[in-house]
């Protein structure tokens, strides 16, 4: 007798999560967002990048300066107002900086949003969420979307109120870091919608993952999906920041400074120079400081030149420095840079200049914001320098290191800045001739101590300061890319880029307070564009993302090392040959 056959299919395996992220702000920004969908891709997440195909969607936010912030705030609003139009169920899940800084009045505000998570949580994110989408599935259920809306300003009004409240009670504290408050996000940035959907009755707050004072800090066995292309990369080597600047909110937001183990860092940089990158990026808040907390007996109080200097003498042979990593990597095998990205002038020591100048592979580029030249405003930002310890740094750094690209910031407009004050930087940056040089016009923020400050200028004075900073400098900047026409360069190629993209070409990078153009003045002074097909690369003196180009009429491998011929420029990039 023939045995019925069954037709019954066998049960099929339930889809895998699929996850969209959105990551804005700095590069320390985005290793967290690669730390966070390498945990997911582990767990079998599947990562998407159209949001309609997304369960969850997570929007990893910047809260460094005005205009980050309300990018973030944008981005949050727009992906709310698309998942009721085209994906109700989908979880919106927050992350990074926001979070950390608003912990308490952003779920309140921000009814919206499914969950919230903190920098200490990004391993974690695939336990996360699965939990906002059991939530954003209940709230579904219980309450479907409705037609009401409102203004975003609303919502930054809010926390400008909530923030200002804050300040107050906390103004007994102005000298401690754990009191230390600020907002960030009233200006407008790109062109993004300024209404969001809003929910038909009243919710219960979403959760929120965020420990109050983070302490996290990456390691080389983490999960991590690179964002950058395959031949660069970015190495957090510390997290968190010790420096008591009256203009910012980093140590708020990421805690106190904490560096790695050297050794987990060469396994990391190791790994990636097998894998094909050339460029290591090293970043964290202050890479100057990078060991001096994992001293005996440490105490973060050495934040001036002379209790550091003094530190750094008292270390032992054979005590983890910046020093002694740039070492250690300069002798991994391969042919590749190593760029030091965010120094800070306090910091330097004749034992990191020498290191430098003997590390071939250490490329000749430093990026050190000053913020100013005159002793009166350095004072009120409390940056622990004086205009003459700068000069004398970076005569020091250029003598003990032949060809170094000097790239810094200023804030000008601060509270107290006189025009002899401002005439004094506009002098520093003509006479000292920064490669590259970004500015910031000073934001007064509720809550900061700088924000607290008598003789408050107007917008309109520190935005015509900008302006007026920035044509100095472009005057430099010009004379700079001219002296390079008849070089041979190393770059690094980056890939192809049209005539269109090149005239089309702005980078504004609000991390470093530059905006520059592609097109701008040759050798023979007449504005003009480079046309054509063109590569497009870069040079020891620019790092990602931040400054100037290269662009290369000819053909050569991407993602390598190639030598070229400059000949020609624009404002701040230049124009080469394959030699």
């Amino acid at each position: 007798m023939t045995k019925p056959v069954s037709t019954t299919k066998p049960a099929a395996a339930p889809a895998p999560r699929r996850v969209g992220l959105i990551s804005l702000g700095c590069a320390k920004n985005l290793v967290d967002a690669e730390i966070m969908l390498g945990s997911l891709l582990k767990q079998g997440v599947e990562i998407v990048n159209d949001p309609a195909q997304a369960d969850a969607l997570i929007v990893n936010t910047c809260s460094f300066i005005d205009a980050a912030q309300e990018e973030s705030v944008d981005t949050i609003f727009e992906s709310t107002e698309f998942r009721s139009k085209v994906r109700p169920g989908q979880a919106v899940i927050v992350s990074g900086c926001m979070p950390q800084r608003f912990r308490d009045e952003l779920p309140k505000l921000m009814p919206e949003v499914d969950r919230f998570m903190g920098i200490d949580q990004v391993e974690q994110v695939g336990q996360i969420v699965e939990q906002a989408i059991a939530s954003r599935a209940e709230k579904v259920l219980a309450a479907p979307v409705a037609k009401g809306r409102k203004q975003k300003r609303d919502v930054a009004a809010k926390l400008a109120e909530m923030e200002k409240a804050r300040g107050a009670k906390d103004a007994g504290h102005a000298h401690d870091h754990e009191h230390e408050e600020s907002l960030r996000g009233t200006s407008r940035f790109g062109n993004t919608r300024k209404v969001i959907a809003l929910q038909a009755v009243p919710q219960a707050p979403p959760a929120v993952d965020v420990t109050v004072r983070p302490k996290y800090i990456p390691q080389f066995e983490t999960p991590r999906f690179r964002l950058t292309p395959k031949h660069f990369a970015y190495v957090k080597i510390a997290e968190g920041c010790n420096h008591p600047c009256s203009f910012c909110i980093i140590p708020r937001m990421r805690g106190s400074h904490r560096s790695r183990s050297q050794s987990d860092i060469v396994s990391e940089a190791r790994a990636l120079i097998k894998s094909g990158v050339r460029e290591l990026n090293l970043i964290s808040q202050d890479s100057t400081y990078y060991g001096l907390d994992l001293r005996p007996g440490h105490t973060p109080s050495i934040a001036s030149p002379a209790k550091f200097t003094a530190a750094t003498k008292a270390l032992t042979a054979d005590s983890t420095t910046l020093g002694s990593l740039l070492r250690e990597l300069n002798e991994l095998k391969g042919d590749f840079w190593i760029r030091l990205l965010y120094t800070h002038p306090a910091h330097w020591t004749d034992e990191l200049i020498t290191t430098i100048r003997e590390c071939r592979k250490v490329a000749r580029y430093v990026d050190m914001p000053l913020q100013h030249i005159h002793d009166d405003l350095l004072a009120r930002m409390r940056r622990e320098t004086s205009g003459e310890y700068i000069r004398d740094l970076i005569a020091r750094i250029r003598a003990g290191i032949p060809g170094i690209a000097l790239r810094t910031t200023f804030i000008v407009g601060f509270p107290g800045e006189t025009e002899a004050h401002f005439q004094t930087l506009l002098d520093f940056i003509r006479t000292t001739r920064f490669e590259r040089l970004g500015i910031f016009a000073y934001s007064q923020e509720d809550g900061t101590i700088a924000g607290k400050m008598a003789q408050q200028l107007t917008p309109a004075k520190r935005q015509k300061r900008r302006e007026q900073a920035m044509a100095a400098q472009h005057e430099v900047a010009v004379q700079v890319a001219e002296a390079f026409v008849g070089r041979t360069l190393k770059v690094l190629v980056e890939g192809e880029a049209t005539a269109r993209q090149i005239e089309a070409a702005r980078v504004q990078s609000w991390e470093h307070g530059l905006m520059r153009s592609a097109t701008g003045t040759g050798k023979a002074g007449k504005t003009r564009s480079p046309k054509g097909s063109y590569l497009v690369a870069r040079g020891e003196a620019d790092a990602p993302d931040i400054d100037g180009r290269v662009y290369i009429r000819g053909t050569l491998p991407v993602g390598r090392f190639a030598k070229v011929r400059i000949v020609g420029h624009t404002d701040y990039d230049l124009i080469a040959e394959p030699v």
